[in-house]
């Protein structure tokens, strides 16, 4: 799958201000009443006033749709489900964009429908710098999810781990886009369609209900819109063939819950990030941090920076890093006012050490990426935007900057469903019939809930059901710059092998060190000049003006905290499975990795884990939270399945059983010589 940034939509505006596809000849909705044809079209005939007013309490509804185009099909069903569903029940609206539009355009077109103004503008204000991939949103104080998939739907929906209730068969005409309605997309909507699963779309073209009836659909021709005679809709008469997806990937069996209640263990930036995310979706939470505050080991630097560094080949962790950053923007634009103290939209400038790294940062920029995602930059454009004297170029990312991780903590958890317990140092973590109870040392109760969520960095390994996990400890120290009359101009984050910050009441932030021998927080004067050696890769006149510092390394001040990693350098996010049982259950892959079996893997039940995001918690942790309480709910993933399966605890015993047979074989029977 291509990962190159989809071009945006080519749009005319004719009569009445309505957006033309200049690339489809066709218009985005109705030239007589828009709004109106979408609530006869895709409402109306999925049912959706009537099944709404019979939702229960806390109940989920996932709605998939086949071209976004100007949102106008999502904003009307966004504005019935305000009016009909429970007020605790969770919308989840995927929708499928080859060509999305840009924030002007989209601005523009939704100003033709003021009724819709309340809903449009909190869409609007996430709305930016869209790139291929997964696009989430978070919406209506979480009762509403949007993901865009970005790019060929051919590429995405494949990828798209969900249960459909109703399908918005949209996109532009038959006759002007046929290579979207074509038998794999019908196949595909089956095959994520629940058994209570409609359809709706505009046209009756012959073609698209045959196809749709040999995917498994009921369909029928009733009353078009407008001067449109007829319309199809319909609904999952015969549930599609089910492919074989690894058990260990698997979604684990949703259990009845009596409540919706959930610990989480570590008050960090993944364990608030993980509260949040399943507060805003109504869960009461219990969260344990065993300090008297929050965000007091890795996630307390006093700036963080939102700083993703992208590969132009796309492979795994550049990808989870450009949705998660865009994803990390829209919440602080949502959760965390800008100001001096809690964060700042500065800009981050990626500057080039080397001419390997130059090529790289060429790659990417070639790609098409929009201006207010990434900009190319030539030294002197790039000293322009730094207010500093810069020798390098760079790739400036306008929408980056710092952040104070400890106030975004407290923030997150501010919450009325959240209940933070501090000084709660958890230890043991058993399973008493349906309740996950967490317990100190000495054996003293802290809390119990059906639902559990270790987030403990490399300390997550500490309980018996984790042991496994192959975390790491990583030493990182920065270094506190007092601001110069040199220092002050700085505008923007920049990074090289290193990074230093815009100040922050007085101070720079200067960093940061890798080190593995020791495992302490105590700062080391090495590491304070070690820093410093990282100054005249960034800005020669930065170096000059922080030069005395060199004879002051003993008595600057410095934090140092301890990152976790993992050996592939990606996350470990969603449910724990028993290692032992799954090494005994997976034997045969032991011989035959490309044996496909069926048996469920043996999940810990209702245990998540969400850790090792090394330096990038930041922009990692909040869609990573997003992403554990789908697991949770059983909404649809925010992340296209490989992404999601990238960052599976599972990956690690899989591997192991694996690499097992391949050292096996390379050591060959006793006795053999080796090759």
């Amino acid at each position: 799958m291509s990962e190159s940034k989809s071009p945006t939509a080519e749009l005319d505006w004719i009569e009445g201000g309505q957006p033309f596809s200049t690339r489809f000849a066709d218009v985005y909705f109705s030239r007589d009443a828009g709004l109106d044809e979408t609530r006869h079209v895709f409402l109306q005939h999925n049912s959706l006033p009537e099944r709404w007013a019979e939702l229960t309490s806390g109940a989920r509804f996932c709605i998939a749709e086949t071209g976004f185009g100007t949102g106008l099909n999502f904003l009307a069903a966004w504005q019935l489900w305000d009016q009909r569903a429970p007020l605790d029940a969770q919308l989840n609206f995927v929708s499928t964009e080859k060509y999305p539009l840009t924030p002007q355009d989209l601005r523009k077109a939704l100003a033709l429908w003021p009724e819709l103004a309340p809903w449009a503008q909190q869409l609007l204000q996430q709305y930016s710098g869209l790139t291929s991939g997964w696009q989430h949103f978070s919406l209506a104080e979480g009762r509403v999810t949007l993901t865009l998939l970005i790019g060929d739907l051919f590429d995405t929906l494949p990828q798209l781990d969900a249960q459909v209730d109703a399908w918005f068969l949209d996109g532009f005409a038959p006759a002007k886009n046929p290579d979207m309605w074509q038998p794999a997309l019908y196949q595909r909507m089956a095959e994520l369609s629940s058994k209570q699963a409609t359809v709706a779309t505009f046209t009756s073209v012959g073609e698209v209900r045959r196809g749709l009836q040999a995917a498994g659909f009921s369909m029928r021709k009733v009353k078009g819109f407008g001067r449109k005679r007829e319309m199809l809709c319909g609904n999952l008469s015969s549930a599609a063939a089910s492919r074989w997806q690894a058990p260990w990937y698997a979604r684990p069996e949703q259990p009845a819950r009596a409540e919706r209640h959930a610990l989480v263990i570590g008050g960090g930036l993944a364990g608030c990030s993980t509260a949040h995310a399943l507060a805003r979706r109504g869960w009461r939470i219990t969260l344990l941090e065993r300090h008297k505050q929050l965000a007091q080991e890795a996630s307390g630097n006093p700036q963080g920076i939102l700083y993703a560094k992208l590969s132009p080949h796309h492979p795994p962790l550049s990808r989870f890093i450009q949705s998660s950053y865009q994803y990390s923007l829209r919440l602080l634009a949502r959760e965390l006012p800008a100001n001096d103290d809690n964060w700042q939209a500065c800009g981050v400038l990626q500057l080039a050490g080397n001419a390997k790294e130059a090529e790289r940062q060429a790659q990417l920029a070639a790609q098409g990426y929009p201006a207010d995602f990434l900009q190319a930059l030539d030294p002197h454009q790039a000293s322009a935007v730094a207010g500093v004297t810069v020798e390098r170029s760079g790739l400036f990312f306008p929408g980056g900057g710092w952040v104070n991780p400890p106030n975004l903590c407290r923030q997150l958890v501010a919450h009325p469903l959240i209940q933070v317990q501090p000084l709660a140092e958890a230890e043991q973590l058993t399973r008493i019939e349906d309740t996950w109870q967490v317990r100190t040392a000495a054996g003293e109760l802290l809390a119990s809930a059906p639902v559990a969520v270790i987030c403990c960095a490399h300390e997550s390994a500490r309980f018996q059901q984790s042991t496994q996990l192959p975390l790491k400890a990583i030493r990182g120290q920065i270094t506190h710059l007092p601001v110069t009359a040199q220092s002050r101009g700085l505008r923007t984050v920049l990074c090289a092998d290193g990074y230093i910050s815009p100040a922050r009441q007085n101070q720079h932030h200067l960093g940061a060190s890798f080190r593995f021998d020791r495992l302490d927080s105590t700062p080391s004067s090495e590491e304070n000049l070690s820093n410093l050696d990282l100054l005249p890769a960034l800005s020669a006149q930065l170096n000059a003006g922080f030069a005395h510092c060199r004879d002051q390394t003993a008595t600057l001040a410095a934090r140092a905290a301890l990152r976790c990693t993992s050996p592939d350098y990606l996350p470990l996010i969603g449910p724990l499975a028993d290692p032992v049982s799954f090494a005994e259950r997976f034997a045969m892959l032991a011989k035959d990795a490309s044996q496909q079996p069926t048996a469920c893997a043996p999940w810990y039940a209702d245990l998540f884990v969400n850790t090792a995001h090394g330096s990038r918690g930041l922009i990692s942790c909040p869609l990573a939270g997003e992403l554990v309480a789908a697991w949770i709910t059983g909404e649809p993933l925010p992340l296209p399945r490989d992404l999601s399966e990238a960052v599976h605890p599972s990956r690690f015993p899989l591997r192991t059983l694996i690499r097992g047979n391949r050292a096996d074989r390379q050591k060959g029977p006793p006795g053999a010589a080796p090759e």
